[in-house]
């Protein structure tokens, strides 16, 4: 009997330890199963119970909290881990949009009322009206028009007024009037010509005109400061034929009377021409010199006939 004891209890420590080295697995269900792991596969777990049997255990059958626990088998980590759940991101917190004060707009006008309703937009309109009239004034000096009478105009009407006169061709000299009996004649040498020149004085202002003219020879065209702005243009633009030195046969016999302060030329050609002075060429004294004579100086020019 003593024998027989031992032998029991001998199984039953064995069976105990048995239990004891095995792993318990809880399941979805709320059970659990005890066991050794044998493998791991994608279909699950192959387990040997401790009734030394084997079963095979799905991945799905496994509690959440088993899984993780297996999860941590470097084995089983690539089997388990699509079947843990992973815990909900926490919600982002809710963007609240306040109102916002905003600037009122101002009512709807018409553009000439909104420029008076601001300081900034009269002077504006203060500017423009400066600029207008001055435009008049520069109008009324290219187009040969009274000055007075065309800033008036450009001041009544703002924009309309320029452009009108901008329209107008350029005022030309009126011809020169027929000498007056009553004229007072003044006679003059003209370097470089060989008959004298008379200077009457007329109604119409003060031209120059050769005693004796010959019939038939072209009227000469006279040129006075006030009614022309001498600069480079107006020589290039006028007198463009007097720059070259082989003349077109319809003005070689041109010249041109220049008549600077007390200083009157009479030039041949011109023959360069600068920003502020321009360069003639002349007979004095039987030789041809080249004078040169300030734009500022200049009092009025004729082109006429070398025989007139």
């Amino acid at each position: 009997m003593r024998k027989l004891f031992w032998i029991i209890l001998s199984l039953g420590l064995c069976g105990w330890l048995i239990t004891a080295r095995a792993d318990t697995f809880g399941l979805t269900d709320g059970t659990a199963i005890s066991g050794d792991i044998v493998m791991f596969n994608d279909a699950g777990v192959t387990l040997r119970t401790i009734t030394d049997s084997y079963t095979n255990v799905a991945w799905p059958k496994f509690s959440q909290d088993t899984l993780k626990q297996l999860g941590k088998n470097p084995k089983a980590r690539t089997f388990v881990e699509p079947f843990i759940e992973t815990p909900p991101k926490p919600r982002a917190a809710e963007i609240q949009v306040h109102d916002v004060s905003r600037l009122e707009l101002p009512p709807r006008q018409p553009l000439f009322a909104a420029l008076l309703s601001s300081s900034v937009g009269f002077v504006i309109l203060l500017v423009i009206y400066a600029a207008n009239v001055y435009a008049g004034y520069e109008i009324a000096i290219v187009r040969a028009r009274p000055i007075g009478l065309v800033m008036g105009v450009s001041a009544v009407l703002p924009i309309v007024g320029p452009i009108i006169f901008l329209s107008l061709p350029m005022q030309r000299e009126a011809p020169p009037a027929e000498v007056q009996p009553q004229a007072e004649a003044h006679a003059f040498t003209v370097p470089g010509a060989a008959a004298p020149v008379a200077e009457r004085v007329t109604a119409a202002g003060v031209h120059a005109a050769p005693a004796g003219a010959k019939a038939g020879l072209p009227e000469a065209q006279i040129f006075q400061r006030g009614q022309y702005m001498f600069n480079r243009r107006f020589f290039e633009t006028k007198f463009s034929g007097f720059f070259s030195v082989v003349r077109r046969p319809a003005e070689k016999d041109l010249v041109l009377v220049v008549k600077a302060g007390r200083t009157q030329l009479v030039a041949q050609r011109i023959t360069r021409i600068a920003a502020n002075e321009a360069h003639f060429e002349v007979v004095q004294g039987g030789r041809t010199q080249e004078v040169m004579v300030p734009f500022a100086d200049i009092q009025e020019i004729q082109l006429k006939h070398k025989d007139g």
